[in-house]
């Protein structure tokens, strides 16, 4: 366990995770108490002063007011323990009811996943041939590149005004200011992952005669694919901040527009809930984006071919190819104010979960060929 980059048994993993997770909650307990301050119990004691207008309205002297409240606070013989700064794990936990009841937390967190989604989906469809153009050839990489380049360093927070005057402030704009956040960094990315596609994949197919679309098709956009797949899981942060940003705008659900409030209100246990709740979801994706690359790409992880993995791979594209087409056909159906969206989606969630069933059924597949192979 204390070798240079050494490995871990499965149990070692579990048990050493645990451990740091009881140490993690203890450390934070410790803060949250060691930051606690003791205030004292005051009846009648008021942490509202009214306004001078408000005084005069109903006649109450404010030095007088403020005079009194200052001798109860000091004549004070019982106190109570807040914690202003860091609340205990208890309270944070303690906040999760009357968030999902109240405060409908669960479909603001699932509003906010459906605008990560898009946000991705519109990013990646944008960004792949884009890339791919410029990066290939010459003429486009000397038009291009360096513009792309400098999109990294856009203040983007500052162009909330902009996407506002473009797209008003109702979900497009919200949708379309997460994809641009994307799309500054992944651009750049696809343009330099075909740059390290390896040269010596590039001469073989060569060799044995292939033309530029099938090198395009076997080469690079595997290789490219590949590791992009990566790449996409690090912008998961990334795209996390940029929807609480642009849900802090006209707060029409979603889970920044809660938390925007908790703290406006000083309510910081429903604060760290909701940001629990964040990592809970950023972790899921991670490993929803951790499961694809598994599966669409499976020579990086294994080294025999596994039987059900073409299933599978069948599955994701078509689901991912409805929810891309369900995307398009509402952006139709919204700008020209077509109707007949209703049964548009059903088609489409119906195609769907067949294409659930189809993963489902590669991955029964391939759990038997797993266990076939360990009795062999």
């Amino acid at each position: 366990m204390f070798q240079l980059r050494g490995s871990l048994s499965r149990t070692q993993s579990i048990v050493l995770g645990l451990i740091g997770l009881v140490l993690f909650v203890l450390v934070w307990w410790i803060l949250a108490e060691a930051l606690a301050v003791q205030r004292p119990v005051v009846d009648g004691y008021t942490t509202r002063i009214p306004s001078p207008a408000e005084a005069a309205e109903q006649g109450i002297n404010l030095d007088s007011l403020l005079r009194a409240d200052s001798i109860r606070y000091e004549e004070a013989t019982e106190f109570t323990k807040v914690y202003p700064i860091l609340p205990t794990p208890g309270q944070v936990l303690k906040a999760f009811p009357d968030l999902v009841n109240s405060k409908r937390m669960i479909p603001n967190a699932l509003l906010s996943v459906w605008r990560n989604l898009q946000g991705y989906f519109w990013a990646v469809l944008i960004c792949i041939p884009i890339g791919f153009i410029i990066g290939l050839y010459p003429i486009f990489k000397g038009l291009f590149s360096k513009q792309v380049d400098a999109l990294r360093y856009l203040p983007l927070t500052a162009l909330v005004g902009m996407f506002i005057t473009w797209f008003g402030i109702g979900e497009s704009m919200k949708v379309s200011f997460l994809a641009f956040g994307i799309i500054v960094y992944l651009l750049p990315t696809v343009i330099q992952r075909i740059r390290e596609v390896e040269e010596v994949y590039l001469r073989t197919v060569f060799t044995l005669g292939a033309t530029d679309w099938q090198t395009i098709r076997s080469v690079y956009i595997p290789s490219v694919m590949a590791k992009l797949m990566d790449d996409i899981r690090v912008l998961t942060a990334i795209s996390w901040t940029y929807i609480i940003i642009a849900e802090l705008l006209n707060k029409q659900g979603g889970i920044g527009a809660l938390i925007y409030d908790a703290g406006r209100r000083g309510q910081i246990p429903d604060v760290f809930a909701i940001l629990l709740v964040i990592i809970v979801i950023g972790f899921l994706q991670d490993r929803l984006f951790v499961y694809l690359d598994n599966r669409l790409f499976p020579h990086k992880h294994f080294k025999r071919k596994l039987n059900g993995i073409q299933e599978i791979a069948y599955g994701i594209y078509t689901a991912l190819g409805a929810v891309i087409l369900y995307l398009l056909l509402m952006g139709v159906f919204n700008i020209f104010g077509l109707s007949g969206a209703g049964f548009l989606t059903t088609a489409l969630l119906l195609l769907v979960v067949a294409s659930i069933a189809m993963v489902i059924f590669g991955e029964l597949r391939v759990r038997n060929a797993a266990q076939q192979a360990e009795k062999s």
